[in-house]
């Protein structure tokens, strides 16, 4: 019946799921395995998994590993063996860095090399598009569809959700209204949705770009800090105010605003890397020692809400190549890149520095 949930729904469920410290079971490769997000766990659930017997692991990122000398045998995660006598809480500052130089001796850890990892990376995977930190604590059990049904638990076939979960979500047109703005008087804000019951992301059209010829386009991902509140850490709020002043001094453009905050990692992470900035580190290395790579945004979405509206080709406002890369690469010709060096300061001098030596950005 088409009543039933999709895969896709399936997994959204799971994501509200782990958020909510409730395990799931992943299914795939004749193995079944219990999973719970190291962020949420409670001492009672911690409990209920081990009356179940069995080995618990605690699956990390290569880049977490790497910071607590952890082996990550299975390239790109450790499957990190929880000891019987380890609590939450234990489990937790394996997970989140906070503690990390109070604490620095987590260990010995022993990371396991043998059997299949399959199960834990697709856990990862799931904690990850949750926004939480990026471990999970995983348990492989006998008779995983029983034991879910019995205490009501979301089951994810993961040989037939793996595709989705790197799949880009188609993004559906909900509604749009004229918004006059500081910056242009005719300005439209476009609302879109995605198909997998992720967040909305939002196109802010200014006059009426011709859709024959390259458009004047910002990507700009969500910065609550910067563009809300006018943090002087980064250069967000100035960039996205000199987009929208330079496309109405134009008189066309299109700004698509991406819900991405952090890089793509969430508010919280990026508020936990921020922590980890004032402990010495650069925006870089905090992001690595929370478990993420550099960035974790997915620039397939500006593309696809471009191809969207109907332009094919754009003179891209922004200073980072790699979002040139990723248009070409999904259908936008880029036929200028256009620079924006705005916002400058004392304070995010060492940020910028960061983004030009480490992530290639030309400032």
């Amino acid at each position: 019946m088409t009543l039933s949930p999709s895969i896709v729904e399936h997994l959204n469920r799971a994501r509200a799921d782990l958020r909510m410290g409730v395990p799931v079971m992943l299914t795939g490769g004749g193995a079944d395995a219990l999973v719970i997000a190291a962020e949420a766990l409670d001492p009672a659930r911690l409990a209920d998994l081990r009356a179940l017997g069995g080995e618990l692991v605690l699956a990390i990122t290569a880049r977490r590993a790497e910071t607590l000398k952890a082996r990550a045998y299975d390239g790109d995660l450790a499957r990190v063996t929880v000891p019987p006598e380890a609590g939450p809480r234990w489990i937790r500052a394996v997970a989140d860095p906070a503690d990390d130089l109070n604490t620095p001796m987590k260990g010995p850890l022993i990371a396991q090399r043998a059997g299949s990892a399959e199960l834990h990376r697709a856990a990862l995977t799931l904690v990850k598009s949750a926004q939480l930190l990026p471990a999970a604590l995983v348990q492989e059990v006998a008779g995983g569809a029983a034991l879910a049904a019995e205490n009501g638990l979301t089951v994810i076939d993961m040989d037939r959700a793996g595709p989705e979960l790197f799949r880009a979500s188609p993004l559906h047109p909900v509604v749009s209204a004229r918004l006059p703005m500081a910056a242009s008087e005719a300005g439209r804000l476009h609302i879109f949705r995605p198909e997998d019951g992720g967040v909305e992301h939002y196109a802010i059209e200014i006059g009426q770009p011709p859709r024959d010829a390259p458009v004047l386009a910002r990507l700009h991902s969500a910065c609550f800090t910067g563009d809300v509140l006018g943090s002087l850490k980064c250069d967000c709020g100035p960039q996205l105010r000199a987009a929208l002043a330079q496309m109405g001094a134009e008189g066309a453009g299109v700004l698509l605003y991406l819900n991405q905050e952090g890089r793509g990692i969430g508010l919280a992470n990026k508020m936990r890397a921020y922590s980890l900035q004032d402990q010495g580190f650069d925006t870089v290395e905090a992001n690595h020692r929370l478990g993420f790579e550099d960035d974790e945004r997915d620039f397939r979405i500006g593309a696809g809400l471009l191809q969207r509206m109907g332009f094919s080709a754009a003179r891209l406002l922004t200073n980072n190549p790699a979002k040139v890369r990723m248009l070409e690469g999904n259908g936008i010709e880029v036929v200028e890149r256009v620079p924006l060096k705005v916002g400058q300061t004392v304070q995010n001098r060492a940020y910028l520095a960061t983004k030009a030596a480490k992530s290639g950005h030309l400032l």
